[in-house]
């Protein structure tokens, strides 16, 4: 049996960190390694505990969470997958995020399912990446989580997935119906897939006023 993967909890509020612990107790295969408050007590104890999985807050006393992740990756031989657990919703900070190697963005608030979801992509690539060799199917599961999202839900598929994504890129700031008729997709299915990729840090959303009547949700690529 692999050993659990070792979790720090990077969160300056001392109630949300505990229930981050709570949650990492109930699920099979994890385990609490650290807890740290502050940006200096995060690279300190991402240093001294070598954990695989940060869980990370990007607003932090000291200095920020892209702060820890810019000190502590700079050390040579030092690895370890970040999801993002923060208030942060500004562009910016997401595309940097993701620049700076952030495996999951999580806005709060989220539910414990949208939690348990990345954390299980993060076991499956943990536990593919120890074995010798692999199967086609695994090599497309962690190809698939690195190029966006991760884990998908059901009834959402990678095939379709990519075409979203290739319409995104090819008309940033379009709607969900723009972006489902250049990909063959219904108004309604595009929007689901865009609302991944919003959830997974790969895209943004924001509304359009310049219209009558309700406003227009459009969706850009975050990099």
């Amino acid at each position: 049996m692999n050993e659990p993967l070792r979790v720090l909890i990077v969160d300056d509020d001392e109630v949300v960190a505990q229930l981050h612990e709570a949650f990492l107790a109930s699920l099979e295969g994890f385990v609490v390694c650290g807890i740290a408050s502050t940006g200096p007590e995060a690279v300190s104890a991402i240093r001294t505990t070598a954990p695989d999985i940060v869980l990370l807050d990007m607003h932090l006393p000291g200095f920020s969470g892209l702060e820890v992740l810019r000190v502590a990756r700079a050390d040579p031989g030092r690895r370890f997958e970040v999801v993002a657990v923060t208030a942060a919703r500004d562009v910016d900070t997401v595309r940097e995020a993701r620049r700076a190697g952030v495996r999951h963005y999580l806005a709060k608030p989220f539910s414990s399912d949208d939690l348990r979801r990345r954390l299980a992509d993060l076991r499956d690539d943990f536990a593919a990446a120890r074995t010798s060799t692999l199967a086609q199917s695994q090599i497309d599961e962690v190809m698939a989580s690195r190029t966006w999202t991760g884990t998908l839900p059901k009834g959402l598929s990678v095939e379709t997935l990519e075409a979203i994504r290739a319409a995104l890129e090819e008309l940033p700031g379009a709607s969900a119906a723009e972006i489902g008729d250049h990909a063959g997709l219904s108004r309604v299915s595009a929007r689901r897939y865009l609302e991944h990729l919003v959830n997974g840090g790969a895209a943004n959303r924001s509304l359009d006023y310049a219209s009558a009547g309700r406003p227009t949700t459009r969706y850009r690529p975050t990099a």
